[in-house]
């Protein structure tokens, strides 16, 4: 897949995908809401706040503080924010995102609107179910970090744009599988604490 990707998010989780990008891909983009924690990453090549223990090239990451710059010079856009933010991550977003790969890796339900990340896209940024793709399954970041084996699925409407970003991930230590039911894995993601809990 040679297309550039950025990163809105810098938590655990985007930390790890960051890592498990930077497997194949040569560079990635990727959003900091402060620009401390930019320089701070620099320094010390690993994200100042999140699994420490990842070390990063830093030659290999463009980093930014403005949103619309890693949408503007990204062709997939992997959505790495806790949902509960999503709504306020995304309110200054002006570039238009309908034409590029928009990619999820939020669990849960927006609570501004209670919709599933891609009912939120599709509706408010006219994100198209075939661009859409959501990143499921049983995964955590602390265990990407320490590379053990984990799996994910990759839903997307489009099974080739699920397959192209699969490869992506793929790695030793990721095994990805894909599904064209974005509805059905989002809710599952958003029900299995639920059920857990029960």
């Amino acid at each position: 897949m040679k297309k550039r990707i950025g990163i809105i998010g810098s938590g655990s989780w985007a930390t790890a995908l960051a890592k498990i990008i930077l497997n194949r891909e040569k560079h990635i983009n990727w959003y900091f809401r402060k620009s401390e924690n930019i320089e701070l990453f620099k320094h010390y090549k690993h994200n100042p706040n999140y699994l420490r223990v990842v070390k990063f090239d830093t030659d290999k990451i463009n980093f930014y503080t403005d949103v619309n710059e890693v949408v503007k010079r990204s062709d997939i856009i992997l959505l790495a924010i806790p949902s509960a933010f999503i709504h306020q991550s995304l309110s200054g977003l002006k570039e238009d995102i309908s034409k590029k790969i928009v990619v999820s890796a939020v669990k849960g339900v927006i609570p501004e609107t209670n919709q599933v990340p891609g009912q939120y896209l599709h509706k408010n940024f006219n994100v198209p179910y075939n661009r859409f793709c959501a990143i499921v399954g049983p995964c955590h970041a602390e265990e990407v970090a320490m590379e053990r084996l984990s799996f994910l699925t990759i839903a997307c409407k489009n099974l080739t744009t699920a397959n192209d970003f699969a490869s992506v991930l793929k790695c030793d230590y990721i095994k990805v599988k894909v599904s064209d039911d974005i509805t059905g894995m989002e809710y599952s993601s958003v029900l299995k604490n639920i059920v857990a809990i029960a």
